[in-house]
């Protein structure tokens, strides 16, 4: 079989990436004996919003972190990720938020421009506008984490007591 046409005509088209076998092939060589599983949730706590969104309060949460004092945006292997959950002034906006500890393709891409992965400012914009009522008052941070039992169990339960104080409608989940 002739494979040159073939292979040319994979060069104009996307090729499917199985982020599965990918994941599991990158948890596997970071160590987890384990093998990476998806998560599954067959009750799912989402609900239908209730009101219109005019009367809607809405919550932002990242998987960045708040930058330390004096440290570089640029990759230190010297900082730890975050373990814990978090939460911070919604205004005013910060100025950036610490991402290089997280898997995302740092050649293809960069995170310095806040609004394209942290819509915070986006979110306010449709405040004025009247498209949603507020935001709230602090915008929340979670870790990422290998352990799905551990996010669902821990931090879940965390984030939901903090956005009920805050009176959240709308939960807008940024990951990177």
């Amino acid at each position: 079989m002739d494979t040159s046409k073939s292979l040319n005509d994979l060069s104009t088209h996307r090729i499917a990436v199985s982020y599965i076998d990918k994941s599991r092939e990158f948890y596997s060589a970071q160590g987890y004996e384990k093998p990476y599983r998806w998560a599954a949730n067959l009750e799912t706590p989402f609900a239908a919003v209730k009101k219109p969104l005019n009367e809607c309060r809405v919550g932002l949460v990242t998987t960045a972190t708040i930058p330390k004092p004096g440290v570089s945006l640029e990759y230190d292997p010297g900082l730890l990720k975050t373990t814990d959950l978090f939460s911070a002034p919604s205004d005013p906006t910060p100025d950036a938020l610490y991402t290089m500890d997280r898997s995302w393709d740092k050649e293809a891409t960069h995170t310095l421009d806040l609004g394209s992965f942290f819509p915070l400012d986006h979110l306010k914009s449709f405040v004025e506008d009247g498209i949603i009522e507020s935001i709230s008052p602090r915008f929340y941070g979670v870790p990422t984490d290998y352990s799905q039992s551990r996010t669902s169990k821990k931090y879940g339960p965390k984030l939901d007591k903090q956005m009920q104080e805050d009176k959240v409608d709308i939960a807008l989940l940024v990951p990177l």
